[in-house]
């Protein structure tokens, strides 16, 4: 991707991004680069420099100061990652047979335990109208997250 700095031949000014240089070359002469104030299919490029980062700023950066990606960052996603913790380690995953499975145990027909799963928001819905105690949970199951 590439930003351009561009004038129309009305002299207003404006940017606007494009797939490569010959990408813009190629809209330009098909009149499909236009001034966002008037319309003017007439444009030309202006003098702009590059934002280039000084090699002095990137050899201060080092990995140390860079964020972990890893490692909760806030109190509160270290709340959710404890969370998180206990409901895996006390309960079971039943993935995309959450529905039935909540559905089997609130009926007697299945032993009653502590289960995580996904559910559809109307799926849940449905649960909570038939009197099935449920909850959301604030994070994704691992087999959805990165």
């Amino acid at each position: 991707m590439i930003k351009y700095a561009l004038k129309c031949a009305r002299s207003h000014e404006f940017e606007s991004w494009f797939q490569s240089a010959s990408a813009f070359d190629a809209l330009l002469a098909q009149g499909h680069v236009g001034c966002p104030v008037c319309g003017e299919t007439q444009v030309e490029k202006l003098l702009m420099a590059p934002a280039v980062r000084p090699a002095r700023a990137a050899a201060q950066t080092s990995a140390d100061e860079r964020p972990s990606l890893q490692k909760p960052a806030t109190e509160v996603e270290t709340a959710l990652a404890a969370m998180r913790a206990q409901i895996e380690a006390n309960s079971d995953y039943v993935g995309v047979n959450f529905v039935a499975e909540a559905r089997k145990m609130h009926a007697g027909d299945a032993p009653e335990r502590s289960i995580y799963g996904e559910a559809k928001p109307e799926e849940a819905r449905k649960l909570i109208e038939d009197g099935i105690p449920v909850a959301p949970l604030p994070f994704l199951p691992k087999r959805k997250s990165n």
